[in-house]
């Protein structure tokens, strides 16, 4: 029993001079590891008499609880200390501000996508999306547009595959030149009546300050068995008064499109001389801002829909186009250029 305080008295005694972790630990192997002082003892209770073993072992137990519930309480001291050392060797001084870092804002283009679908949104309109390397049947053919068909001349389109026929470039495979083809692959999976909106990038061989080879479209469609051309004007007259204001004038104008009849070139009184005339709407008073029209028949054929029983409208605008006539840019370019002064405007 002397033995066992003395070694107490040792441990208490070699603890005061523990100052580090690595200290604690060697501290630790002396006394309760395998070969440790106090494990020894522990292991040398067969030698006694048997009247003393309960005793001396229940003596031995208390010591080795003791000892580890001081090197606990010493490793959680020591930890805190290191800890605080190492935050003054780092030099921070947390009482310094912190460094100002500008925030960023969403690019024109998206905040102004953003806006029309939003807008769409409330009139009930879902989202959907298509790829942007299509094929040439989505593109075109079931859009009424075939292989000979002037009208694909109107989008000087970029062709990943090509083969050349006597006549005229025949194409599997196209980056999409308008986001139409998603209107095809939404028919294909639903069923009317339905309503969804198709924004997306589109990409065309162009480049000058009105026009860039990739921009971006936002397409609709709206079917179902009583829809008629009243509903095309009202839906695209709200939108046009969200976007641009409820005092903008409205105007259809009739025009061509292979996928829809009739259709019609929808224009806003000019923003910029508020009708007058001026450069930007060469004198007219009014501004073109996106097409519409019927869905025409030879579309419904191609995704199997029921040409008497089913009606719809489609429309489809550009956002680029829009973008600049909300905030009076007059040069596309500006959008993908970076700079950083024009972008801080919005």
């Amino acid at each position: 029993m002397n033995e066992i305080e003395k070694i107490k008295e040792e441990f208490q005694s070699q603890k005061a001079d523990v100052r580090d972790l690595n200290a604690l630990r060697q501290l630790k192997a002396r006394y309760i590891g395998k070969k440790g002082i106090v494990t020894q003892k522990v292991r040398s209770l067969s030698s006694l008499p048997k009247e003393e073993r309960p005793r001396v072992g229940r003596e031995l137990n208390l010591l080795k609880s003791f000892i580890e519930e001081e090197l606990k309480k010493l490793e959680k001291a020591l930890s805190e200390e290191e800890a605080k050392r190492n935050l003054l060797k780092d030099h921070i001084d947390i009482t310094l501000p912190g460094k100002y870092i500008e925030p960023g804002s969403y690019h024109p283009i998206n905040q102004v996508l953003q806006e029309i679908i939003d807008i769409f949104v409330t009139m009930g309109f879902s989202v959907e999306e298509g790829p942007e390397v299509e094929l040439d049947y989505y593109n075109f053919e079931a859009l009424n547009i075939p292989r000979e068909h002037p009208a694909r001349d109107m989008q000087d389109t970029f062709y990943i595959r090509t083969e050349t026929s006597d006549d005229f470039i025949v194409s599997d495979v196209v980056l999409r030149t308008h986001t139409s083809p998603v209107q095809i692959r939404g028919m294909e999976k639903r069923k009317p009546p339905f309503r969804f909106i198709a924004p997306g990038k589109v990409y065309r061989c162009d480049s000058d300050v009105s026009h860039t080879p990739m921009f971006h479209q936002v397409e609709g469609l709206m079917v179902g068995e009583d829809v008629t051309f009243a509903d095309l004007k009202g839906v695209l007259e709200i939108f046009v008064h969200q976007l641009f204001g409820p005092q903008t004038p409205v105007r259809f104008r009739p025009s061509y499109f292979p996928f829809t009849e009739p259709s019609a070139e929808v224009d806003i009184g000019c923003i910029l001389c508020g009708g007058k005339g001026c450069r930007v709407c060469k004198g007219t008073g009014w501004l073109e801002v996106l097409g519409a029209g019927m869905v025409h028949p030879k579309v419904f054929e191609s995704v199997g829909y029921d040409t008497e029983r089913y009606k719809g409208f489609a429309f489809g605008m550009g956002v680029e186009r829009l973008t600049m006539l909300k905030y009076g840019i007059d040069d596309i370019r500006l959008f993908f250029e970076n700079d950083l002064r024009f972008l801080r405007q919005f």
